[in-house]
């Protein structure tokens, strides 16, 4: 038996020439330009109602009229998304802040905002027919990607930077992906992956390189508004690498619009990058539309080393287009952003995650975020997962210390 979800799915549209295609044929970017394809839907005939959505799971599959999957057999879960929007009350008043909040991604499985993407990509490369799906990852994504192939019962190919976090080449390899690792940055796997996947018979599903990763990002925007009683904050700090998620919640929130659930205002959008590959910054502050390669990248925040973004334009013409701006912070910064989110709020931070407190810091002082702002930073990953990060020294003592019948 077949069980349609009621996506409302109509047409894949380029985002930079207007190009529409049929999306039951699976695809990557368009084939006229070479950009990147966004799914789009009839809005119009979507029956729901926010109201409607008391009693749903609660995983980001509670927007299925408005995600691309057309059969509920094909929907690929682990229970991803609809995670907690923590009040940070310390952080808060440290800051001056009336309301600052934390969107914790770290709570999805596989411990990462990865998840959605890879839960929609996945699930619908095996609704269109793909056998093995294979993508370039900095760390999480590839994690992501080997337990939703797994869950999925297809065949995975990862191939990651050498010095990528050792959990996430662990994690990829123990869920069943070839796993490759190369002596080079994010664009150089993603090369390798190009230049294999027609031989092999992978589906590439690259960072906006396909239609639907972006599709399980937009979540994060359908999420807030429905955390904030349908309206929006009016700031997001979000670390980019890749840009998806910043690039999807836009997409969210012009789509809510037009469903009628929210009004026209949107939050400022924030991109945070590190200090050592900043092309979003770069671009941004020089006025232009593309972030040109970084060289020379580097950065202990393994999400934030992406030095080239298929979706550059996307990324800045949603900051501009909000009224936000793009901003570059140090290793130092993300340390100390991490032992300060940590210990403020129990949030244990991804260094990259860490990166946006460091950032909203910066916004504080220049008075580009005001007091009266409802702000959300967005933890995109476990710190859990990046051990060596932050040096810890611990006081080691002998079973046969004197501390024993004295105390510490």
């Amino acid at each position: 038996m077949v069980t349609p979800t009621g996506s409302t799915l109509t047409h894949l549209e380029c985002t930079d020439c207007g190009q529409t295609c049929d999306p039951d044929v699976l695809r990557g970017l368009c084939a006229k330009c070479g950009k990147v394809l966004y799914a789009r839907y009839d809005l119009a005939k979507v029956p729901l109602h926010p109201d409607d959505l008391q009693g749903r799971e609660p995983t980001m599959w509670r927007y299925r009229e408005v995600l691309p999957i057309r059969h509920e057999e094909n929907i690929v879960s682990l229970g991803e998304g609809f995670t907690p929007l923590l009040a940070a009350p310390r952080l808060a008043a440290e800051l001056g802040i009336t309301d600052l909040r934390i969107k914790d991604e770290a709570q999805n499985p596989t411990g990462s905002f990865k998840a959605r993407g890879m839960a929609a990509a996945v699930s619908r490369a095996r609704e269109l027919g793909a056998k093995v799906v294979a993508a370039p990852s900095a760390g999480n994504a590839g994690g992501a990607l080997a337990a939703y192939a797994a869950r999925a019962g297809l065949g995975a190919a990862v191939v990651m930077p050498f010095d990528c976090p050792r959990i996430n080449q662990v994690e990829a390899r123990v869920s069943g992906a070839d796993t490759w690792l190369v002596e080079g940055l994010i664009d150089d796997a993603g090369r390798l992956v190009k230049a294999s996947a027609p031989a092999r018979g992978w589906f590439d599903v690259s960072t906006l390189k396909e239609p639907y990763r972006v599709e399980g990002k937009k979540t994060l925007g359908y999420e807030l508004a429905e955390q904030f009683g349908w309206e929006l904050p009016d700031v997001v700090i979000y670390p980019t690498g890749g840009g998806t998620g910043l690039v999807g919640m836009w997409k969210a929130f012009a789509e809510l619009e037009e469903l009628g659930w929210i009004g026209g205002n949107r939050p400022r959008m924030v991109v945070v990058q590190a200090e050592g590959c900043a092309p979003i910054v770069r671009a941004h502050d020089a006025g232009d539309r593309h972030a040109p390669r970084w060289t020379g990248a580097a950065t202990d925040a393994s999400g934030l080393r992406v030095p080239v973004a298929v979706g550059d334009y996307l990324i800045l013409d949603a900051v501009r287009g909000s009224g936000g701006t793009a901003v570059a912070v140090s290793e130092e910064e993300m340390r100390a952003a991490t032992r300060e989110m940590a210990a403020a709020e129990g949030v244990y931070p991804a260094p990259e995650g860490a990166a946006t407190l460091a950032a909203l810091r910066r916004l504080r002082s220049s008075g580009a975020v005001r007091e009266a702002d409802r702000v959300v930073l967005f933890n995109t990953g476990a710190g859990q997962k990046y051990p060596d990060f932050v040096p810890v020294d611990l006081p080691r003592i002998a079973a046969d210390s004197p501390l024993w019948e004295s105390g510490l």
